[in-house]
């Protein structure tokens, strides 16, 4: 008890550090500014943001088209195998392994936004432009990803998906159907661990849109099952250290409270003498 307390404690205090924040300047760049002050330090006018929105090319493209539609492909496939081999009289443990298959899609999506976030650069080949790109513009002009189609917001997280959901559909194709019974639990979790790493970053997109959302995304946010606008906030709090989950963010108050992330950089530090963050910096320190 006194655990979930000094949880939801750490979390207050970030909470509150993140509502002192204006909903367009997170940063609180455009503080103070003044009228000869003509440089643009956040959003879509920024230096940085427009090199890298001009950095998506059409063979990025032509991946993410690849991915979302093989991606849906295998996802209804395997829906209807686990529909097929579904018994009432046994739903417990999918139901409890489903439940941690969101869990730890919510893991993942902290530690790849953690390290892209904060290790690398764009300059690296073949993942810099393509995978760090995105989250260097991210964090200075986070609107960006509201005016990104449903192919570009989805189609890195579809990659992701793919492998697993593939072998799961292969499995459906050579096991018999008793091997598939005594395994449905683990093809329950493996569905719904697929699922939530390739809802993500639409997930994501629903936290920073203010306008237009369906009641039932909205609702879904107040009750907390997926990451709520004010919850995802508290991220875009220059540094940005902190609160890197963004499927459901479950689990952002308990890293917190652990210093999981900090600690991990920290380490990582020490071993190779980078720091974290350095390049994200440059990028919202850019001017022209």
């Amino acid at each position: 008890m006194q655990y979930i307390e000094d949880v939801m404690a750490t979390s207050d205090r970030v909470v509150a550090k993140a509502k002192k924040m204006t909903e367009e300047d997170l940063n609180c760049n455009q503080k103070g500014v003044t009228k000869q002050n003509k440089v643009s330090r956040w959003g879509p006018n920024h230096a940085g943001a427009k090199e890298l929105a001009g950095l998506y090319t059409k063979g990025k493209r032509t991946q993410e088209v690849t991915c979302v539609y093989t991606c849906l492909f295998l996802a209804i496939f395997n829906i209807f195998q686990l529909v097929y081999h579904f018994s009432i009289e046994n739903w417990a443990a999918p139901f409890a392994a489903a439940l941690f298959g969101i869990v730890v899609a919510d893991f993942l999506s902290g530690f790849v936004h953690w390290s892209a976030d904060s290790w690398g650069s764009i300059e690296l080949p073949i993942l810099g432009q393509n995978f760090i790109r995105p989250f260097r513009e991210h964090h200075i002009d986070p609107t960006a990803i509201t005016r990104h189609d449903y192919i570009e917001t989805n189609g890195d997280n579809c990659m992701m998906a793919i492998p697993l959901l593939a072998w799961q559909a292969f499995t459906f194709c050579v096991y018999t159907d008793e091997r598939i019974r005594e395994l449905y639990s683990w093809e329950c979790f493996l569905f719904l661990l697929c699922i939530f790493i390739t809802l993500t970053n639409q997930i994501h997109k629903w936290s920073h849109t203010y306008f237009g959302l369906p009641p039932w995304v909205e609702v879904l946010q107040k009750w907390h099952v997926i990451l709520p606008k004010q919850h995802h906030r508290i991220h875009h709090v220059s540094p940005h250290e902190t609160y890197f989950c963004i499927t459901t963010g479950w689990l952002n108050g308990p890293l917190e409270f652990l210093k999981f992330w900090s600690r991990a950089e920290w380490l990582l530090e020490k071993l190779t003498g980078h720091k974290p963050r350095s390049d994200d910096l440059k990028w919202a320190k850019k001017t022209n």
